[in-house]
């Protein structure tokens, strides 16, 4: 058999790349080979911490902030943002609970994952949103309900019998194995979710993304976020200060 020019760069990056040692034939890698070396490319650390400008659009508005990201591993993800040197908000989110203060409208949230949900457009929970800022995928990878092939250049992954209303897939880069798109649609409610990265920057022996692209749609709402990494620097010391100021008033979600 005559590999094509592709499968032998797909080869090329796989040798070089550890987690890749056990595929040898690209054309017959398993999707429990793919999704294992997916699994491992997820970077180890116990803190992070980041400088981030986000552009957040939606059918009212379109915003360009600066956003500081602190992360504790599985335990805490801290974010401020800020408009020329000036805080607007801070949002403090773990494993239970999401805790939220803006400071234009003097106001604040404590409560579930419903307000990410809001902000992102689709529901989603702790571990979901670790896995986005990561470039992971943001569902659990059961390698035997889901099937793998090259496509365009890129393993294509999805369940072998997608859910009713439920259609999930995603590319992985092959240099590296991590998320370089992946895509939730539910047809019935006339919604979609796509995420999709940029290149990779290593650091400590791990990748991590540079932009992260989320588009979201529901009906005729649409929200689009850009995140661009400007720094990360991993395994320092971190805080999560966060504390809602008097005379705030707390707002409830439908």
């Amino acid at each position: 058999m005559k590999l094509k020019p592709y499968y032998i760069l797909l080869l090329l990056a796989l040798a070089s790349c550890g987690g890749a040692k056990n595929i040898t034939d690209i054309e017959s890698a398993s999707a429990k080979e793919v999704i294992s070396a997916h699994k491992a490319a997820a970077p180890e650390f116990k803190t992070l911490a980041g400088r981030v400008q986000l552009v957040y659009e939606t059918d009212e508005k379109l915003q360009s902030i600066t956003v500081s990201l602190r992360m504790e591993k599985d335990k805490h993800i801290w974010i401020k943002a800020s408009v020329l040197g000036i805080t607007i908000a801070k949002v403090l989110i773990t494993p239970t609970n999401v805790s939220y203060y803006e400071t234009i409208g003097r106001t604040y949230f404590e409560g579930d994952f419903a307000i990410l949900g809001e902000w992102i457009g689709t529901p989603i929970n702790f571990q979901q949103a670790q896995s986005m800022l990561l470039g992971q995928s943001i569902f659990t990878l059961n390698p035997s309900e889901y099937k793998s092939e090259v496509f365009q250049n890129k393993f294509k992954i999805q369940p072998k019998q997608q859910p009713q209303n439920f259609i999930h897939s995603l590319f992985l880069n092959p240099e590296n194995f991590k998320i370089a798109s992946e895509t939730l649609s539910q047809p019935k409610e006339d919604r979609l979710l796509s995420i999709r990265y940029g290149d990779y920057q290593k650091i400590n022996g791990d990748f991590y993304p540079s932009t992260i692209l989320i588009n979201t749609s529901e009906k005729r709402s649409v929200t689009k976020i850009e995140m661009n990494y400007k720094k990360i620097d991993v395994n320092v010391d971190v805080s999560f200060p966060f504390d809602i100021p008097q005379g705030y008033e707390e707002i409830q979600l439908n």
